[in-house]
């Protein structure tokens, strides 16, 4: 009989889940005597995490006892593809039960019976007594179990799981998952189903069904003949599927519900457990409950603190070295004066070997007068007093920061790299927070700290202003009390660890570990190299095209002034309006929400279209004058005065389809389809003995389409190095390639690009200035003779509808939130940018391929090439004059063969190249030919 249980909410822990989560999370690791323990940390480090944020006031750890169960009776070959665990996970296996019994947690497994059927009958019974119910569980088998006051939590994401999430997985509720899983089966645990039949399909018909016994008996009324076959033919298969499936509730379990109460930990087992496999950061966290405080200072770095210390002298710091080198793993940041890695000065580094315990160590914090003046009469000329000499404390970390052995984690660490690289330190190997959480979530939310530590955390981090003020008061990091910069700074870094904690196995769960180990990982170094090398520009260049377009602009302002009739201000949208609508009574359009008069670029250029002089010298005005602001004058004030170049700054985790983004300054925006914006290039020159060598993909985007789509005559033409735009001319208007008009070129064109990005009639006939009737014919032309194209916008948008996000051919998730809107325009909008991200990311994952391969493929042949730039489709390299054609035959090898050989394409990758002294040649392909016109 149960004795009365006295609590009110139970946590049952899937032990064996958490068993390979904490295997996969933490690098190998072992202690002293050999034995690993990566596994057991882990293990330990998530339990603790559990118990100290949980509400639950009742937990059981369940285990799996063995390999097989009462199903192999039946069922011979029931898990029996499953590989064997890794070698040095075996011996963690006890490792692990040991520290469930020393955090005084009920360790349950029974011979014969899978843990989900253990946890299953807990369940059943615990909710029957009127007590919450919470599986810490990711383990789809369990979700038949959710309702009637129980719940999941997935561990991965701490999300819970109730029946909406359940649908969501199955589409159909908890009751009805078994019949789903057996028709559609599982390779994983070699449970057969019914051929051909998936989990979307088997809902489907389980929603028309209701259960699998009406569905066999009813299967000859299946339309489709092969599926109605299948069903027939493997309706005992199926049976036995949903007996495989079905959790066993009623196993003989011998524990009672009222032995699983929350009690307290034994201090002396505890701290004998974390002792023996040299856990000292748990130890030092639990330091006060465990009476280990004195052992933990002198054995530990964490151990003075069960939170964030303030390392001051060499002694201190050595102790985090050392205890960072026992983990394996530490997290990383660093504090500057500025935003600029190249030009910020190091003011103190963080470091985190554990959730709960952190350092941070100042090394140039100034003293700063009330008025925030720096107190040059204070010691060592303004630094505070006990702080570590920068140059000693970065000789103490930098065996650390580059020991292969010791994993580096930071949010955006190519950052910190940039940092520690002028100081002689290369950091490797890296993780980084910010990338594991895009490859994860890309397109879904951003990946700043303080939104990933709210989102997977639940923890609100202190803000820069809280510390260094805000507006004109705010203060750099340097002139910080060190009293606040301990809490601000040891934060970041701890917060880093957590993060990793969290997100590194949803890698694993998700399927993502390639994207994010082949991908985005490896190009850090790569970017972090390119940033350090940077691009030499000529200051006077850009002087001279300053001065002539400040001329050239107050030219455009006479002109306007004179067509206008009077001088208004002509950056004011309002007075603007007022000239072109009120007083010069032209066709008004659309209004903004205040009541004003539209004036935007596409306004100005519909009524250019129409003949009219003054917009026209507007649209002028306006190019000339943000050239001028954004470009020539804002580049010289970015050239580095120590290096003589500019050092743009890449983002990985900005765009959502893979691409990079490139800012501080943005050199990936330069206008090139204008004369001004092209005169820009010319100031980015090539050093002396050198030549700027560009490679850019051909028409990648289009090759691309042409394979994912499968439109077979676009295909061909690129096989055969056929003209593409007039190829797709020929075909659309029905033309013959010989003798074609180069406006019939241009238009075709214009459809083969604008069909990718899901342009519309309307966008169209606005890019060609022709009747939006005949944009819609040319549009239905161009499905009529590639069908493809068409089936393919429409199969993606529905599996992007279904899942919420589309994929690469490289396997990156481009999450489209806005696909499901409500609203028409946004819907609308997500389904465009749910056609062009399979297009668009891959092309964005061949160059990041090629980015990574091309450093090693340069050392391996000898060559000095340093690649400067990326641009979209195009690289940059400063090339000694005498390797330029070797560098050339190298690069264009590594890009043209960039999937290989992760993937083959249909269609060849072609590259060009240019060589010149300044960019604006380069790009222009000077003295090679283009394999086909663009």
């Amino acid at each position: 009989m149960t004795k009365t249980a006295p609590y009110k909410h139970l946590y049952l822990i899937d032990g064996s889940g958490y068993i390979f989560r904490a295997y996969f999370a933490i690098p190998p690791r072992n202690a002293s005597d050999g034995t690993p323990t990566n596994a057991t940390f882990g293990f330990s480090n998530m339990i603790l995490k559990l118990l100290r944020e949980s509400d639950a006031d009742a937990v059981a750890v369940v285990f799996d006892k063995g390999k097989t169960s009462f199903r192999n009776d039946f069922y011979p070959d029931y898990k029996a593809h499953r590989p064997d665990p890794p070698e040095d996970l075996i011996p963690q296996f006890e490792m692990i039960r040991e520290a469930t019994r020393a955090f005084n947690l009920p360790c349950i497994q029974m011979e014969n019976y899978e843990a989900d059927d253990i946890i299953a009958t807990y369940a059943r019974k615990a909710a029957a007594a009127g007590i919450e119910v919470t599986i810490i569980s990711s383990d789809k088998d369990l979700m038949q179990l959710v309702g009637d006051g129980i719940v999941m939590m997935d561990p991965m994401k701490n999300k819970p799981i109730g029946p909406e999430e359940v649908v969501e997985k199955f589409g159909v509720p908890p009751d009805k998952v078994v019949e789903v899983q057996a028709l559609a089966g599982d390779s994983v645990d070699n449970i057969p189903g019914v051929p051909g039949i998936g989990v979307k399909t088997a809902a489907q018909l389980i929603e028309v069904y209701g259960d699998l016994e009406t569905l066999l008996a009813r299967a000859e009324e299946i339309k489709q003949p092969k599926r109605r076959q299948n069903l027939m033919e493997f309706a005992e298969q199926a049976r036995l599927s949903r007996r495989l499936v079905t959790l066993m509730d009623d196993v003989p379990v011998e524990e009672d519900l009222a032995d699983f109460a929350k009690r307290e930990f034994d201090p002396e087992a505890l701290r004998a457990f974390l002792e023996r496999y040299e856990f000292r950061s748990i130890l030092a966290r639990l330091a006060d409950q465990l009476g280990v405080g004195d052992q933990a200072e002198t054995e530990s770095p964490a151990g003075a603190a069960a939170g964030y210390e303030l390392v001051t002298d060499i002694k201190a710091l050595k102790r985090w070295v050392v205890e960072a080198e026992a983990e394996g793993l530490v997290a990383v940041d660093t504090e500057t004066t500025g935003l600029d890695p190249m030009r910020a000065e190091l003011v103190g580094i963080s470091l985190s070997v554990a959730a709960g315990a952190a350092c941070y160590i100042p090394v140039a914090h100034r003293q700063g007068a009330p008025d925030g003046e720096l107190d040059l009469a204070g010691e060592g000329g303004g630094l505070v007093k006990g702080q570590i000499p920068r140059d000693k404390a970065l000789k103490a970390l930098k065996p650390l920061l580059e020991d292969p052995g010791v994993l580096k984690v930071g949010q955006n660490i190519k950052y910190d790299m940039l940092i520690f690289a002028r100081h002689g330190i290369r950091v490797a190997p890296i993780d980084d927070t910010m990338l594991i959480s895009y490859v994860i979530d890309g397109g879904a939310h951003g990946h700043g700290m303080d939104e990933l530590a709210e989102l997977h955390l639940g923890h609100e981090t202190i803000k820069f202003k809280d510390v260094a003020g805000s507006g004109r008061s705010q203060v750099t990091f340097d002139l910080v009390p060190l009293d606040k910069a301990l809490d601000y700074a040891a934060e970041d870094a701890e917060v880093t660890l957590r993060l990793h904690q969290a997100l590194k196995p949803q890698l694993l769960a998700e399927r993502l570990v390639t994207v994010y180990e082949t991908l985005e990982r490896p190009l850090v170094p790569v970017l972090t190299q390119m940033e350090l090398t940077g691009i030499k520009v000529d200051r006077a260049t850009l002087s001279r095209l300053s001065n002539d377009f400040a001329k050239r602009t107050a030219e455009l302002e006479e002109e306007i002034h004179r067509l206008a009739g009077r001088e208004f201000t002509i950056g004011s949208p309002k007075q603007l309006g007022e000239i072109l609508f009120d007083e010069l009574g032209l066709a008004a359009g659309k209004k903004t929400k205040s009541g004003a008069h539209a004036t935007g670029a596409d306004v100005l250029q519909f009524l250019a279209a129409q003949g009219h002089e003054l917009p026209a010298k507007v649209l002028d005005w306006r190019q000339l004058t943000k050239l001028k602001s954004t470009y020539t004058d804002a580049l010289q004030e970015q050239i580095n005065p120590e290096t003589g170049r500019v050092h743009t700054s890449y983002s990985q985790a900005v765009a959502s389809t893979g691409r990079l983004s490139s800012n501080d300054p943005n050199l990936q925006n330069i206008p090139v389809r204008t004369e001004e914006g092209r005169k820009i290039r010319r100031a980015f020159v090539a050093e002396t003995g050198t030549k700027l060598v560009s490679l850019d993909y051909s028409q990648i985007e289009l090759r691309l389409a042409a394979h994912i789509a499968q439109v077979e005559p676009l295909r061909q033409a690129f096989l055969d190095g056929q003209d593409i735009h007039a190829i797709t001319a020929a075909q659309v208007f029905d033309l013959p390639v010989e003798g074609m008009d180069p406006m019939v070129r241009r238009k075709a064109k214009a459809i083969n690009f604008g069909i990718i990005y899901g342009i519309s009639a309307f966008g169209l006939a606005n890019q060609l200035g022709i009747p939006q009737a005949e944009a819609k014919a040319y549009i239905q032309a161009y499905f009529e003779r590639y069908p493809g194209i068409r089936d393919y916008m429409e199969r993606t948008k529905a599996a992007c509808r279904e899942q919420g996000f589309v994929t690469t051919l490289f396997g990156r998730k481009v999450h489209v939130p806005g696909i499901r809107d409500k609203n028409s325009a946004r819907r609308s909008f997500s389904e465009r940018a749910a056609i062009n991200a399979p297009i668009q990311g891959s092309a964005a994952d061949i160059i990041k391929r090629a980015m990574i391969r091309v450093p090693d493929a340069l050392t391996k042949k000898r060559l000095k090439a340093r690649m400067l730039l990326q641009v979209h489709d195009e690289l940059m390299f400063e090339v000694p004059e005498a390797e330029v054609e070797a560098t050339i035959a190298l690069v264009k090898e590594v890009m043209e063969g960039a999937c290989l050989p992760a993937r083959e394409l249909s269609v060849p990758l072609v590259v060009d190249a240019g060589v010149a002294e300044t960019w604006a040649e380069a790009h222009r392909v000077v003295g090679l030919q283009r394999t086909q016109p663009g």
